[in-house]
C-alpha cells in the first residue's frame, strides 16, 4: 500500500502541474490581448496625398517710423506640413516651423478637398489649420487657440508638395545676402559739422557680415582643417556649420539661420532634431567648427536697407 501511495503522489503532482501549464498556455495574457488589439489598424485612404507640403507661413506685424506713423509688415517663415496617415475619420501628421515640431490630428473632407487639422493645444503656439487642397498645393489659414498669447494669431499659408532629399552638395546661392539683419549692434557715433565745428552724437545700427567662405566651404563633403577656418569670422563659421543641419532638413529656431536658408530652393524643414542623421565626417567637422566659434569674432558694418 505504501509503495502504491508513493507512486500515485508523484503522478498526481505531475498531472496538476501539467494541467496548470496547459491552462496558462490556453489563457490569453494581458499583453497578448493588447498586441492583438493594437494590431487592428484602421484602413488608410488617399495615400497619394501623403508627404511634405512646404512653403510660406505669413503673418503681419505693425511697425512705426520716426514720426509715429504705423505700417504693416509681412512676416514670412517657412512651414512644413507632413501628412503621415489618412483614415476614414482622421488625418495624422506634424507641423514644423520656427524650430517647433508639433503633431496634429484632423479630418479630410473629400467633397471639398479640404483639411481641418488641430495641434494638441497644450502649447501656447498651438492652433488650427483650415486649408484647401488643389493638385499639389495647400492654401488657407492657421488660427491660434489662445489668441492672447500669440502675437500673430492668424496666419496665411501657401504650401507646395515637395520630396525631401538629403544632398551633401547643396550650397547657398552665391547671390544670397551675407548680412545678418536680425542682430544689430547699436553704436554711438559722432558727426562734426565742417562749417560750424559743432559735434553731434547719434546712434547707428551695425550688422554682422559674412564672407564668401560660406559659399566655398562644404562641411558635408570635405574634411575641414584648422587652416581652412582659423581666420574666418564667427558668422562664417556659424553658417558653414548650420549648412550641415539645413541639408538634413533641420528646422531652425534662430531667425539668423532661418533667414540664410529659408530662401533657398532646396531647404525643407522636416525635423527639430537631425543629430542622428549626420555622417561621421559631418560630426567631425561640426565639432571642429564649434571649437572655433567659441573664440571667433564678428565683423560689423553699417548698411542701408
Amino acid at each position: 500500500m505504501k509503495i502504491l501511495n508513493l507512486v500515485l503522489i508523484p503522478l498526481l503532482a505531475a498531472t496538476i502541474i501539467s494541467c496548470k501549464k496547459e491552462t496558462e498556455k490556453n489563457t490569453p495574457s494581458k499583453d497578448s490581448l493588447s498586441v492583438k488589439k493594437d494590431s487592428v489598424v484602421a484602413p488608410e485612404f488617399h495615400k497619394e496625398l501623403y508627404g511634405i507640403y512646404t512653403g510660406d507661413f505669413i503673418g503681419n506685424e505693425s511697425v512705426y517710423d520716426n514720426e509715429g506713423n504705423e505700417y504693416t509688415n509681412s512676416l514670412i517663415k517657412k512651414l512644413s506640413l507632413k501628412i503621415n496617415r489618412i483614415t476614414k475619420d482622421s488625418v495624422y501628421g506634424q507641423s514644423i516651423v520656427n524650430g517647433n515640431q508639433r503633431p496634429f490630428r484632423g479630418v479630410f473632407d473629400e467633397s471639398s478637398q479640404s483639411f481641418t487639422l488641430d495641434e494638441p493645444g497644450n502649447d501656447k503656439t498651438d492652433g488650427r489649420f483650415e486649408v484647401q487642397l488643389k493638385d499639389d498645393s495647400i492654401t488657407g489659414k492657421w488660427t491660434a487657440f489662445n489668441k492672447a498669447t500669440v502675437k500673430n494669431n492668424i496666419k496665411k499659408l501657401k504650401l507646395l508638395k515637395k520630396d525631401f532629399v538629403y544632398n551633401p552638395n547643396f550650397m547657398l546661392d552665391p547671390d544670397s545676402d551675407i548680412v545678418d539683419w536680425t542682430n544689430p549692434k547699436v553704436v554711438q557715433e559722432k558727426y562734426t559739422d565742417e562749417e560750424t565745428g559743432e559735434t553731434t552724437s547719434y546712434t547707428q545700427d551695425k550688422y554682422r557680415q559674412a564672407t564668401d567662405a560660406i559659399f566655398e566651404l562644404n562641411a558635408s563633403k570635405q574634411k575641414l582643417t584648422e587652416k581652412d577656418i582659423k581666420n574666418l569670422r564667427k558668422l562664417d563659421l556659424e553658417i558653414i556649420k548650420n549648412s550641415v543641419f539645413a541639408r538634413h532638413g533641420y528646422s531652425f529656431k534662430k531667425a539668423t539661420y532661418r533667414n540664410f536658408f529659408e530662401y533657398t530652393d532646396w531647404y525643407i524643414p522636416v525635423s527639430n532634431n537631425v543629430d542622428n542623421d549626420l555622417s561621421p565626417l559631418e560630426k567631425e567637422n561640426v565639432a571642429l567648427l564649434n571649437r572655433f566659434i567659441k573664440y571667433a569674432e564678428d565683423k560689423y558694418d553699417s548698411f542701408g536697407r
